[in-house]
């Protein structure tokens, strides 16, 4: 027994230590999307111990599965459970949507944190092919009561309930200051923006520079799609953008103030880069979509907002986790994650894998984050710095220590 328990020490140290050296980002911490249309993937309980390590503090899932909710429970991490558009339309009635939170969100807490509840998926813009069918008055229906089944429990202060919109809601978008919404779904939108300002959540976007870049590489610069160029000045503000993805947001910000609804919150719900793609889709490489990734990293620890909100904190889920086999469409919708299904890092963002040939005893790769530029890391709620060999001894001693008392204890 005593082999047995001494082959977790060494795996458990560098799984723990993980954390630290993740530049972690500013705000609430960083946030990814956690999609599984794969066949390929590890089990849930592995996906847990990859997600502290890279020191995610939400993820946002696109259903509701039992066993990643008790794969996920006592880790503290923030979850957002997703309600499918295949689903909504049962939620027009209140007994069923109170029996889908009763049964999805409930009865998991507190242990698993389940704080949001995504209700649908760009349904607005859906072709027929991007998500399953669902109208605008099916969306409404369901997030009213969803919410409403989240007031009779109780927790409607503890869970919120929001959904996802594809910028395609858009009409107009550039300059960021013309951003305007569709004529067609004003009418939706002005219920949904009431419904946020009223209960509080957030208006939730996907923001994807890549697909503007993919469609018009002859007039989009790939630099300003990646945070590497000289920027733009939008000519009616005279505010100046450094990179596509806060002109985007911003347009959004000024589509949600033509309707009178500047002080309702806005995230990112989906952002990220292919570093693989079909013959034709362009900029899809492993190099740039490290480079996207990167320098929004760098940005959100920044702090700040963007140009037309300066005061706003940036929340943002990357997409994705993992790369996805089993994603219809063209080969970029398979390539955004960040990690292969084994759990290694699809490029360099600073991700190592150590331990025996980078994987533990079970076979399951520990990732382990590079310190940040400059050799320190910085921690976010205090602002100390630490010596990268500081850092590293008390973390080590710390985890040490609490392993050994575990281990000492019986507890393994």
């Amino acid at each position: 027994m005593a082999a047995s328990n001494s082959s977790l020490l060494l795996p458990l140290l560098f799984l723990l230590s993980a954390a630290l050296y993740f530049p972690a980002a500013s705000g609430r911490g960083f946030c990814i999307n956690y999609g599984r249309i794969a066949d390929n993937l590890p089990p849930p309980e592995q996906v847990a111990g990859l997600v502290k390590s890279i020191h995610a503090a939400r993820i946002r899932l696109y259903d509701a599965d039992p066993r990643v909710l008790r794969a996920f429970a006592g880790t503290g991490v923030e979850i957002t459970v997703g309600l499918g558009n295949e689903h909504l339309a049962s939620m027009r009635d209140p007994s069923a949507a109170l029996a889908w939170v009763r049964s999805n969100v409930s009865c998991y807490l507190p242990a698993t944190k389940i704080t949001s509840i995504n209700v649908g998926n760009e349904v607005l813009t859906a072709n027929g092919t991007s998500a399953p069918a669902a109208s605008p008055d099916d969306l409404l229906a369901a997030v009213e009561n969803v919410h409403a089944a989240l007031v009779t429990l109780g927790l409607d202060r503890r869970v919120s309930v929001t959904t996802a919109h594809n910028l395609g809601i858009l009409d107009a978008s550039y300059p960021p200051s013309a951003g305007v919404f569709r004529a067609d779904l004003e009418p939706v939108l002005r219920r949904l923006l009431d419904f946020h300002c009223t209960s509080g959540s957030p208006f939730m976007i996907n923001a994807y520079p890549y697909f503007a870049y993919r469609d018009n590489p002859g007039h989009v610069s790939l630099k300003f799609a990646l945070f590497e160029g000289d920027g733009i000045v939008d000519t009616k503000t005279g505010l100046k953008y450094e990179n596509m993805f806060e002109a985007q947001i911003d347009a959004a910000h000024a589509a949600m103030e033509k309707l009178g609804y500047r002080n309702v919150c806005l995230q990112v719900s989906e952002t990220g880069w292919p570093s693989r793609g079909d013959g034709g889709e362009a900029g899809a490489t492993p190099e740039n979509a490290r480079a996207y990734n990167k320098n929004l990293l760098r940005r959100i620890n920044q702090n700040g907002g963007t140009p037309m909100r300066p005061d706003m904190d940036l929340n943002v889920y990357f997409f994705a986790l993992f790369n996805e086999n089993q994603k219809p469409g063209p080969a970029s919708e398979q390539n955004f994650g960040l990690f292969n299904p084994d759990m290694t890092p699809v490029y360099d963002l600073g991700f190592n894998s150590k331990g025996s040939g980078g994987k533990t005893p079970s076979g399951s790769p520990v990732v382990v984050m590079s310190p940040p530029d400059g050799g320190y890391m910085v921690d976010g709620a205090e602002g100390h710095r630490l010596t990268r060999e500081g850092a590293l001894l008390s973390a080590s001693c710390l985890v040490v220590s609490t392993i050994l008392l575990r281990y000492n204890s019986g507890f393994f």
